[in-house]
């Protein structure tokens, strides 16, 4: 009973952080900023996106706001014909150039390496750089407003992180997690005061950044061979003296991250083992999250007809999980019924994908793309 009221207590902490993280601490870009008085360059990466680029691009072309608009793509390496999509799309649109890019050298992966061509051949006019994936959707003045949050949080990075559209029992399962992770785990108020590297998150499919502070912190360059470059790259501003921020981008942008479950089961696996580093580390955590967030339910029901008390207590550790999910959820434009009462389930998939990310990285047989991703 004692541990499990522990469990309890430590539970309830951790859905208050994330209450005080969605309600007095995440920002929230306006969905109608004024028109930006500085150019902007708009940079799209793409590999093999042919058949979901076109909302994305158009989106692109839509944007208000942005009287110094640039936009530059980069085809990556595609075989999928998708040079020849994005070409038809944007037609002789003056604001848009197309780039074909070259093949990463040694010590480069392939998403550093793209944002970097990109970065190096924007308008040098452009005194801010936004990064766009192909799986994103963006409001018509998304960029304006992400710019000028950018500048009133006096941001070197800004990292305002999409809605995330859920189509799948997969999706529903898996997807969440993102936004509940970093809502209940990280002091977003600490992360952009303090100057400390490890203390940095950032989210690479909608990442806006200062074009000198970007420079000063090495740009993509510095984040070369690591596979989560959006994150590193936050870490990299710090180190140069800049600051990061955090938003909620559930108004400005929407993202389908995957099409299928073997593909989000791929995607994750990619790169979960650069999220926990050393293997001990990852186990405690995933231990962790499984007695706090799995543990719960099943006591309630193998103790209902024995022990009510301590059932009770369980359900209640329970349904405080499952309302931490709920608050991010309606922090970041999410849903929220029925899913978040399957968290317990949530979290036994994100030990099993966190198993074999490191199973498949230590056979050497990470990929994505294509490419080998360790």
């Amino acid at each position: 009973m004692t541990v499990l009221l522990a469990m309890l207590v430590a539970v309830a902490a951790l859905t208050g952080h994330t209450w005080l993280n969605a309600t007095r601490w995440l920002r929230r870009p306006t969905d109608r900023p004024d028109d930006l008085d500085e150019p902007v360059a708009v940079l799209l990466p793409l590999r093999d996106e042919a058949t979901r680029v076109t909302p994305c691009l158009r989106a692109l072309l839509a944007q208000r706001g942005v009287p110094g608009l640039r936009v530059v793509v980069l085809d990556d390496g595609s075989t999928d014909g998708t040079a020849d999509v994005v070409r038809a799309v944007v037609g002789d649109d003056p604001r848009v150039t197309v780039l074909t890019g070259v093949a990463p050298p040694p010590g480069w992966l392939g998403k550093p390496h793209a944002c970097w061509q990109l970065a190096t051949r924007a308008d040098p006019e452009a005194t801010a750089l936004v990064f766009v994936d192909a799986d994103v959707v963006l409001a018509p003045r998304a960029v304006a407003a992400a710019v000028t949050e950018l500048r009133a949080a006096r941001a070197t990075l800004l990292s305002p992180y999409p809605r995330i559209v859920v189509a799948t029992a997969a999706d529903r399962l898996v997807q969440p997690l993102l936004q509940w992770l970093w809502l209940t785990f990280l002091p977003l108020r600490a992360m952009e005061r303090s100057p400390r590297p490890s203390l940095a998150a950032a989210g690479g499919q909608f990442l806006v950044v200062d074009r000198a502070g970007y420079t000063a912190a090495g740009g993509h360059a510095a984040v070369a061979d690591k596979i989560l470059e959006d994150v590193e790259l936050a870490r990299a501003v710090k180190r140069a003296g800049g600051r990061i921020a955090l938003a909620d981008g559930s108004r400005l942008a929407t993202c389908r991250m995957y099409d299928d479950w073997p593909q989000l089961r791929d995607g994750y696996s990619k790169s979960l083992w650069a999220s926990f580093g050393h293997p001990g580390a990852a186990a405690a955590v995933v231990a962790a999250l499984l007695l706090l967030y799995t543990a719960p339910p099943l006591v309630a029901l193998a103790v209902a007809s024995t022990a009510p008390r301590m059932s009770m207590v369980a359900l209640i550790a329970y349904l405080l999980g499952v309302a931490g999910r709920v608050l991010t959820a309606r922090a970041t434009g999410g849903r929220w019924w029925p899913d978040a009462l399957a968290h317990p389930v949530s979290v036994v998939v994100l030990g099993w994908l966190t198993v074999r990310s490191y199973h498949l990285r230590k056979r050497r047989r990470l990929t994505w793309r294509g490419r080998p991703v360790s």
